[in-house]
């Protein structure tokens, strides 16, 4: 059993963003979305969160990371809060297959 908190979007607008997502079947419609949707410097933000979510599951230690991604140490341990204590996202995309 999962100890995370499931995130219940609070309206419809944020149900249609969720039910975009499982409209998409492929790596490629997944980035002309996000492209469509968010901004290079927001796709690269978010690329750099889960690239540092990616490298505390592996251990490294905060500064480490902050280094390796460029981002301080602080952005680290947001991104840690919520891989640890979050809604379990980051752990459904970065587990194994």
């Amino acid at each position: 059993m999962s100890s995370f908190t499931p995130y219940r979007p609070k309206n419809d607008k944020e149900k249609a963003l969720s039910s975009a997502f499982l409209k998409l079947k492929t790596e490629q419609e997944t980035a002309n979305f996000l492209r469509d949707l968010l901004t290079i410097k927001e796709i690269e933000e978010f690329a750099n969160r889960l690239e540092m979510a990616r490298l505390l599951k592996k251990g490294w230690s905060y500064k480490r990371i902050a280094k390796e991604v460029g981002v301080s140490t602080t952005t680290v341990t947001r991104v840690a809060h919520w891989l640890f204590r979050g809604c379990g996202g980051y752990e459904k995309v970065l587990k194994s297959p």
